[in-house]
């Protein structure tokens, strides 16, 4: 990773800012933006007037990390509720992927990293917003996938479970919480997110150069395990 340019979006808290730190530490040099200005940039990448500013000419690695965790009844989910959920888990990383797409193609051997969930793959209930737009998020990284090869541009996804980051803070705000959430997964315990930057880097890396249009699932167990 060393010298290689990193494009981290929502890179100041989470999973994002895990990625940042393990990046930093193995030598890459990083271009963080985020909704809150933390880092090097601010953006909103739900804004449709927002554009992604001083990206560097190449772009080895992009992440592309917002996400939401809005659980409800099917019911209850308003058309609102899946625009939103579409904004900014699936048409903010288009938006992203447009932007850098050049750029990747100059690295020679860029490598793409999104994020899906567990749900897409193992239906659960309430899911029924977020599991459609990571659905959307999986088609995108197969499609690109295949369009991108030819430019030596990997393109593949992590799918989590439940991981401790401040936006799962309502499902893990007590011990009872965390330990209920964790007796779920066949490892017993939920995620922390240095579980999903260690197979990030790894898909940045070139350990990883012979896989592309891949939904990497790093789940505790909780999508092939009983």
């Amino acid at each position: 990773m060393k010298g290689k340019n990193i494009v981290i979006i929502g890179g100041n808290s989470g999973i994002g800012k895990a990625v940042a730190e393990q990046a930093d530490a193995s030598g890459a040099n990083l271009f963080l933006y985020s909704r809150n200005g933390e880092g090097n940039h601010q953006i909103d990448i739900t804004d449709e007037t927002s554009e992604l500013q001083d990206l560097p000419d190449v772009i080895d690695g992009l992440v592309y990390c917002p996400g939401s965790i809005n659980l409800k009844p099917f019911h209850r989910i308003s058309m609102d509720d899946f625009k939103n959920e579409m904004d900014v888990n699936f048409f903010g990383a288009v938006k992203t992927l447009q932007a850098c797409m050049k750029n990747l193609k100059k690295s020679g051997q860029a490598s793409v990293v999104l994020y899906s969930t567990v749900a897409v793959q193992t239906g659960m209930g309430f899911h029924a917003g977020i599991a459609s737009a990571k659905g959307a998020v999986e088609g995108l990284v197969r499609s690109l996938a295949a369009e991108w090869a030819p430019n030596n541009i990997r393109v593949n996804a992590i799918a989590p479970s439940l991981t401790d980051t401040p936006l799962a803070k309502q499902l893990v705000s007590t011990d009872e919480k965390r330990a209920a959430s964790g007796k779920r997964h066949p490892l017993g315990r939920i995620g922390t997110p240095a579980d999903i930057a260690s197979a990030t880097l790894f898909l940045l890396d070139e350990k990883s150069s012979w896989m592309t249009g891949q939904i990497l699932h790093v789940d505790g167990g909780m999508s092939n395990l009983k």
